[in-house]
């Protein structure tokens, strides 16, 4: 199974999906933990492009193309791969992150985006998604402690307000696929949640 986390910055997405991770592999379950940007040796490389906090003239539509492409390699090189040998992936962010960033955040569009991760996925998309909700407020507060804010981090309560509403329809629209956590709670319970639906996941499958 292709099961994804997402949720906005500051959720825990990376803390959840890894704790989550390694007590399905201490339970002896075949699983592979992935994230993007990222993933792969040339997917990691086109993430130090984007994520640089010093391209501050990137474009908006230079971004997303840069995302789609790190998507594709690492589609193609870690994913598919995984899956054709029988090992579950999860992977701390995928489409939906491009979607709700780009599509919303950046006021490109949620269909003007889909349609260049289209071209990327070829339509390869996630089972199942874990979506840890928290406000765009909550999120910032949290990861005003990490000790380095990347390009994205860095930027306007506004972008993040707009990226939290775009979550909000990605959700809407994937609810088929999607399974929404309340991540304001203390991460042990987040942790303990996540873990159930997943297992429960893989074990039905």
């Amino acid at each position: 199974m292709f099961i994804t986390f997402e949720g906005p910055d500051g959720s825990g997405k990376t803390t959840v999906s890894k704790a989550v991770m390694e007590r399905l592999v201490n339970e002896g379950y075949p699983c592979r933990y992935t994230r993007e940007p990222g993933g792969s040796e040339i997917a990691e490389q086109i993430r130090d492009v984007i994520l640089d906090p010093k391209n501050t003239a990137m474009d908006a539509r230079t971004e997303a193309l840069l995302y789609a492409a790190s998507r594709r390699q690492h589609l193609v090189e870690i994913i598919l791969p995984a899956l054709e040998n029988g090992i579950h992936v999860i992977s701390d962010r995928f489409i939906d992150s491009s979607l709700a960033y780009q599509g919303c955040g950046r006021n490109i569009g949620i269909e003007e985006v889909y349609r260049i991760n289209e071209f990327a996925i070829e339509s390869y998309m996630p089972e199942h998604t874990i979506y840890l909700s928290v406000s765009a407020e909550e999120g910032l507060k949290r990861i005003q402690d990490r000790k380095f804010l990347d390009r994205l981090d860095q930027e306007s309560i506004e972008f993040h307000h707009r990226v939290w509403e775009g979550y909000q329809k990605v959700v809407s629209r994937y609810q088929d696929r999607m399974i929404v956590i309340d991540a304001e709670r203390p991460v042990e319970e987040v942790i303990e949640e996540a873990y159930q639906k997943v297992k429960g996941l893989l074990d039905g499958h």
